[in-house]
C-alpha cells in the first residue's frame, strides 16, 4: 500500500504521468545523469587543488553546493536538469584567478576568488529576479535554439570519444584515431556496443547498463582498481565561509574577475537550458517555461558554491543523458541531487565507477563513462532538420555554431559566433528589425568581448 501511495503522490507532485513519463523512468533517469557526471566529484578536488585548497574540503563543497542547485532547480522549476561546478569554470578559478601575474593570472588567493563567486552569485539572483536571462531565451532565434542544441551534442560526444581516446592529439591534424587495442579504446567499444545493443532495443535504462557492466567487466580486467564502497574525506569542512571580501576588493583586477565569472555563467547557462530544453520537450512556443526559477537554482548555486568553497556551479549539459533515458521531470533532478549529496561518503565507489585511466601521453581518460556521453551526442543532433539550411540567413549562424561548441570546448563560444553571425545577416538579408534588439545588444558584446581579449 505504501509503495502505491508514494508513487501517487510523486506522479502529482511533479506532473510525472502528464509529461509522458513513470516513476521509474525517472529514477532511471537521475541515476544516468548522476553517473555521466559524477566525474566532476573526482576532478573538481584535483584540479581546484592547484590553488592550495584541501581537495577533501572541495569535494564536500562540490557535493553539497551541487546539490542545493539542484534540488531548488527540481522542486522549483520541475525540470530534469542537474547542476554542479563547471569545467572550465574551474580552471579559470585556478588557473587565472588564482594563477600567477608573471603568467597572465590575477594572483588572487583562493580565499579572494571564492569571494569573487559569492559577489558574481549575488548579481545572478539579482538578475534573475529581473527576468533578464528568462527574456534573452525568449529572445534568441528558433535555428539558433536547434543548433545550440546540435552543438552540446556535438561537445557532449567529443568529450565522450576523448576520455574513451578514440580520439587523441596529433600533430599536424590536431586529432587522430588512438590505439584500438589500448586497454580504454578496449572498454569505451565494450560500453557503446552494449549501449547500443540496448538502445536498438529501446531498453530505457541503456546508458545506466552500459556503465555498470563496463565498470564491472573494467575492475575485473584489472584495468581498473576497486576502491571500496564507504569513506568520508578528512577536514571536509576546510573550506566552508573562507571567502575573503576585504581581499577581494584590495585587488585591482576585482571588478574584471567578477565579470568574466559573471558573463561566462551566464552564457553556459543560457547555451545549456536552450540546448537541453529543446531536447526534452520542453519549449514552448520556442520559450523556456520556468526559466527564471531555473536562473534562480543556477544563481543560489552559485553564491552556495563561494561560501562552501567551490567553484562556480552551473546547469550541466550531462542533463541531457537522463533526459535521453527519458527524465522530463524535477524527480530525476532530485535523484541526482540525492546522489550528489552522497557521494560525500561514497568517494571510493566513485573512484571505481568514473574508472580513470591514464593515457601514455599522460591525459586522464574515463572510458567506463565515454560510451554515454557519445550516445548523448546522438541523440542530441535530432535538432537539425528544423534548420532551413537553404536560407543563408539560418545556415550560416547555424553552422558556426554547432562547428564551434566542439572545436573549442565551449558553449559561450559557440553561442557568440552564432548571435554575431545572425546580427550581422539580419541587416545584410534586410531582417534587422525582425530580431529582439538584445539579440543586436550580446552580439555587440561578445564582438568587443573579442577585440578586447
Amino acid at each position: 500500500m505504501y509503495p502505491t501511495v508514494i508513487i501517487a503522490w510523486l506522479d502529482k507532485v511533479f506532473q510525472i504521468s502528464t509529461r509522458g513519463s513513470s516513476v521509474r523512468t525517472e529514477v532511471l533517469s537521475g541515476i544516468t545523469t548522476y553517473m555521466t557526471m559524477s566525474y566532476i566529484v573526482v576532478v573538481n578536488p584535483i584540479i581546484l587543488s592547484a590553488t592550495g585548497m584541501n581537495p577533501g574540503a572541495v569535494l564536500f563543497a562540490t557535493c553539497l553546493a551541487s546539490f542545493v542547485a539542484t534540488i531548488w532547480m527540481a522542486v522549483h522549476a520541475n525540470y530534469p536538469i542537474a547542476l554542479a561546478p563547471g569545467m572550465g569554470q574551474n580552471y579559470f578559478f585556478a588557473f587565472t584567478i588564482c594563477g600567477p601575474i608573471a603568467y597572465g593570472g590575477y594572483g588572487f588567493t583562493f580565499q579572494e576568488a571564492l569571494a569573487v563567486i559569492v559577489v558574481a552569485g549575488v548579481i545572478f539572483v539579482i538578475g534573475s529576479f529581473w527576468s533578464v536571462r528568462s527574456k534573452l531565451v525568449e529572445c534568441i532565434p528558433s535555428h539558433l535554439k536547434c543548433s545550440t542544441a546540435v552543438g552540446i551534442g556535438f561537445l557532449i560526444a567529443m568529450v565522450g570519444f576523448r576520455w574513451g581516446g578514440l580520439i587523441v592529439p596529433q600533430p599536424g591534424t590536431y586529432v587522430g584515431l588512438g590505439d584500438l587495442g589500448s586497454p580504454e579504446v578496449l572498454v569505451t567499444l565494450l560500453g557503446f556496443l552494449t549501449t547500443a545493443i540496448l538502445v536498438g532495443r529501446n531498453i530505457r535504462s541503456a546508458l545506466v547498463v552500459g556503465i555498470l557492466l563496463s565498470t564491472v567487466v573494467s575492475v575485473y580486467a584489472g584495468y581498473s582498481k576497486f576502491e571500496g564502497f564507504f569513506g568520508i574525506p578528512t577536514d571536509f569542512y576546510a573550506g566552508v565561509l573562507v571567502a575573503d571580501f576585504l581581499g577581494l576588493f584590495r585587488q585591482p583586477e576585482a571588478i574584471t574577475a567578477v565579470l568574466v565569472v559573471l558573463v561566462v555563467d551566464v552564457f553556459d547557462t543560457v547555451g545549456t537550458l536552450v540546448g537541453v530544453g529543446e531536447r526534452a520537450g520542453l519549449m514552448v512556443k520556442e520559450k523556456l517555461p520556468k526559466a527564471r526559477q531555473c536562473f534562480l537554482a543556477d544563481a543560489i548555486g552559485s553564491v552556495a558554491s563561494g561560501l562552501l568553497g567551490t567553484s562556480t556551479v552551473t546547469s550541466y549539459v550531462e542533463s541531457a543523458a537522463g533526459i535521453a533515458g527519458g527524465g522530463r521531470t524535477g524527480l530525476s533532478a532530485v535523484v541526482t541531487g540525492v546522489f550528489l549529496v552522497a557521494s560525500i561518503g561514497l568517494f571510493p565507489l566513485i573512484q571505481t565507477i568514473t574508472g580513470q585511466f591514464e593515457s601514455e601521453a599522460g591525459q586522464a581518460l574515463y572510458p567506463t563513462l565515454a560510451p554515454a556521453l557519445i550516445f548523448v551526442g546522438i541523440f542530441m543532433i535530432r535538432s537539425i532538420p528544423k534548420i532551413d539550411w537553404s536560407d543563408p540567413y539560418e545556415a550560416i549562424p547555424s553552422f558556426l555554431t554547432i562547428f564551434m561548441m566542439p572545436m573549442t570546448s565551449s558553449i559561450t563560444e559557440g553561442l557568440a559566433f552564432g548571435f554575431i553571425a545572425t546580427s550581422v545577416l539580419s541587416f545584410v538579408t534586410g531582417r534587422g528589425r525582425q530580431l529582439h534588439s538584445l539579440v543586436h545588444v550580446v552580439s555587440i558584446f561578445f564582438l568587443m568581448r573579442f577585440i578586447w581579449t
